[in-house]
């Protein structure tokens, strides 16, 4: 069976395109056993694209999803050369690094409580990566000064999680999708913290799942921030200012 035929009958939608990737990584036939089995195709290359990059992933690590789009162009609209940007639970660093591709000359800091994220981060982002959890991670002289912290952290409630794909499920770490009872624990402590941390007409960036909008919106606005929320067609991003 060619190599088309075994992707697509394990169930890759995209069995030519993953196929292409595959033979241009000289794949032998242990990566390729891997991906039949489940395992994420960037795991198995070790690299995810996002946004024109090539961003390092490794097995046990959250693959950066292009939903994140949507939080990237409004980073890049509120940044500009001379920023301060933050990447709370950065997991590959792919969102803060397409941002400072895409506006240049800011000042950026990543940070994750993963060691393997961090590892991975560290090989991508064009500036400074920090383990630790959440912003203990960061240094003290950033308080005050960012003008842009976004977040993608883990939003999917503990009982949803055994409906995901099983890519997901079965091979990124529970901590990256397990959002808590509603999903929101993370987004909520993340939204108080922000405003410790953010400069004069800062503003914090977290995305989230569409109908999670106006309760992360309320934890904004409790934090003391004017909460604004934004849509596209395949994600959800509350700002607070």
């Amino acid at each position: 069976m060619d190599l088309v035929a075994r992707l697509r009958a394990a169930g890759c939608v995209f069995a030519e395109d993953e196929a292409a990737l595959l033979v241009g990584a000289g794949a032998d036939e242990a990566m390729v056993a891997r991906r039949v089995a489940g395992e994420p195709l960037e795991h198995v290359l070790g690299w995810a694209a996002f946004r024109g990059l090539r961003v390092a992933v490794a097995p046990g690590v959250f693959v950066p999803r292009h939903r994140s789009g949507l939080l990237v162009d409004l980073a890049v609209a509120r940044a500009a050369p001379g920023a301060v940007v933050v990447d709370l639970c950065c997991g590959t660093g792919a969102l803060g690094a397409a941002v400072a591709t895409e506006v240049g000359g800011i000042e950026l800091h990543a940070a994750d409580v993963d060691p393997a994220a961090v590892a991975c981060a560290r090989r991508t982002v064009p500036g400074q990566v920090h383990e630790g959890h959440l912003d203990a991670a960061l240094p003290a002289d950033l308080r005050g000064r960012v003008d842009v912290l976004l977040a993608s952290p883990p939003y999917v409630p503990t009982d949803e999680i055994a409906a995901m794909p099983p890519e997901a499920r079965e091979h990124e770490p529970h901590r990256t999708l397990d959002g808590g009872t509603d999903g929101l624990d993370p987004a909520r402590r993340i939204a108080a913290l922000a405003p410790g941390w953010l400069a004069p007409g800062g503003v914090l960036l977290v995305e989230c799942a569409t109908h999670q909008a106006p309760d992360l919106a309320a934890a904004v606005q409790a934090a003391g921030l004017a909460a604004t929320v934004h849509h596209d067609d395949d994600a959800t991003t509350v700002e607070g200012r």
